[in-house]
């Protein structure tokens, strides 16, 4: 079976509903291949959950029967956010996770999650070797069974429990017509908090903005809800319910980097020295304050696999991503899930008599800009990147190129790596000063036309 091979991306599988990609057929083949790959590693027991995506209750439908059909227990949870097949994992005892999603991506897009043992998802190498299978159609059959699974209010008071809000908090909450609208405000609301909800009614083709908090459409909007509801902070979830994005009480969006400043200072009260990590996207301004708090900063590579596999390498308590996965390993399970990166964010602001933008105020601050997306396609970016990381370390600026290349100059530092799910680069610059910030978007401009990509295509829309 020949499929597109673009949708094998890095961590996951996305593609678009189309007769070229995403269909029933290419699903029954992918879910009959990732029942291989289970079979092979000696797993026989998988999690499967869908999210609200138009397409995603048929697939949900064809990878119940084929995963059953490879001779697999499944363990079937139905309409969910991805956090909560992780979670049920867990719950559960079941080491395998098949969740239909295309998380963040615009309508007309799905995908899958996959995972092979408690909190791993997929690595390179093993979406490669889960591409072969299909491509050499080395299925497996057997005697398998499906159950249907209840785990929401489990989940619910699990969340809760671990995470204790010491008064209430007026909380303004936007899913952009995404799963999380399901789930997240049932989850504010059993933690104490009085909800304002903002676009959580599901709706496919997302009439509003993609749900993506990593970009400005929905993070405005957000903000402005939040201001006119006279609400302590505003919470926007993504399509798949496991990023987390934040604007304080006047309507101002604290990036996540900023807003790990808090959680990795309650977390360090609760366990001093703690390890945390963050990817190559953040501000110098949350290693530093780690550092200042006790901690020990650890940068590395964008992508819930990899972060989740650094996590549990390190032994670390806490990580997280500019783009909003947060993911907790003390006293929880090493996951991304944004309800519970909410939930711990609230339990802080709880502890503190000061509003939220008084206590960011408060933080290091640097001028940076939001994620910017550049169009290019799968086929280029990564060389694009490869070009630009050899030129910078030749001309003799020091690079970080654990993912991308994180360019320091006299200024700041600059950005540039591939998406892992879309067809574009992804930029990022900071400067201690407006001026410093301007340079360094200059320069970059600049080795981006020479390698044919003008300013036209930048986009900070984020979605």
């Amino acid at each position: 079976m020949k499929l597109e091979q673009s949708m094998f991306r890095e961590y996951d599988i996305r593609g678009r509903e189309s007769p070229e990609e995403l269909n029933e057929k290419s699903i029954e083949h992918i879910t009959r291949g990732f029942g291989a790959l289970l079979r092979e590693k000696g797993i026989t027991q998988v999690v499967v959950g869908h999210d609200a995506r138009g397409t995603s209750k048929a697939f949900y439908a064809i990878a119940l029967q084929t995963l059953k059909d490879s001779g697999l227990e499944v363990s079937a949870i139905g309409v969910c956010i991805t956090p909560m097949g992780y979670w049920a994992q867990y719950h559960l005892q079941v080491p395998g996770l098949c969740m239909i999603t295309a998380s963040h991506n615009p309508t007309g897009w799905n995908g899958l999650k996959l995972g092979c043992g408690l909190s791993k998802t997929l690595l390179p190498d093993e979406v490669q070797h889960l591409y072969s299978i299909i491509e050499r159609e080395a299925y497996v059959t057997g005697p398998g069974s499906i159950k249907e699974e209840t785990i929401i209010s489990a989940y619910y008071s699990d969340l809760v429990s671990r995470a204790p809000i010491q008064h209430p908090l007026k909380v303004l909450v936007n899913t952009g017509n995404g799963t999380a609208g399901l789930f997240a405000p049932v989850l504010l609301r059993q933690a104490g908090c009085e909800v304002v909800e903002h676009y959580t009614e599901v709706d496919p083709t997302y009439p509003h903005y993609t749900a993506n908090p990593d970009g400005t459409a929905m993070m405005q909007d957000t903000g402005n809800q939040t201001r006119l509801n006279q609400c302590d902070v505003g919470l926007a979830f993504d399509g798949d319910g496991d990023r987390l994005g934040v604007v304080d009480e006047l309507g101002q969006t604290v990036w996540p980097d900023r807003y790990m400043i808090l959680l990795s200072r309650l977390m360090l009260r609760e366990k001093p020295g703690a390890k945390i990590i963050f990817d190559v996207k953040v501000s110098e301004a949350l290693p530093e304050d780690i550092a200042l708090h006790g901690g020990v900063p650890i940068m590395w590579r964008t992508g819930h696999s990899y972060i989740k596999a650094k996590l549990a390498e390190e032994e670390a308590a806490l990580a997280g991503e500019m783009s909003g996965h947060i993911f907790y390993n003390e006293n929880f399970y090493g996951f991304d899930d944004a309800g519970f990166a909410a939930l711990k964010l609230l339990q802080y602001l709880s502890t503190e008599s000061k509003k939220l933008s008084e206590l960011i105020a408060e933080t290091p601050y640097y001028q940076s800009t939001p994620t910017i997306q550049v169009r290019t396609t799968d086929a280029e970016k990564y060389g694009i990147v490869e070009r630009l990381t050899a030129e910078f370390k030749q001309d003799g600026f020091r690079v970080v190129d654990i993912n991308g290349a994180r360019v320091y100059t006299p200024d700041g530092w600059g950005l540039v790596r591939a998406s892992s799910n879309t067809p574009t680069l992804v930029l990022r610059f900071e400067s201690k000063t407006t001026e410093g910030l301007e340079k360094i978007k200059t320069f970059f401009e600049g080795r981006l036309e020479k390698q044919g990509i003008a300013k036209a295509a930048w986009d900070t829309s984020g979605n």
